[in-house]
């Protein structure tokens, strides 16, 4: 079982979305603990490779690995969560 944290950058773009919204990924947040044996995840490529991403609606939520923590650093819609 892996341990989920979140960058105060993504803690903050989580505050800004609709209750309703934030429940979803809390959700999400909570599938993530039982890594890797979730489905849902998408690993990325190109310039991303290495993350891995998961939706909601519109929301994606940026992750990569560290050992066994998942670590949560991005919560953005999905036109702008694979910018950088």
């Amino acid at each position: 079982m892996a341990s989920v944290s979140v960058s105060p950058s993504a803690l903050k773009e989580l505050a800004h979305l609709p209750r309703v919204i934030r429940e979803r990924i809390a959700k999400l947040f909570l599938r993530r603990e039982e890594w890797p044996d979730v489905s849902g995840t998408k690993p990325l490529s190109g310039n991303l490779a290495g993350w891995y991403g998961m939706c909601t609606g519109d929301c994606r939520v940026r992750f990569y690995l560290n050992g066994e923590n998942v670590v949560v650093d991005k919560i953005a819609h999905r036109s702008k969560v694979y910018d950088d």
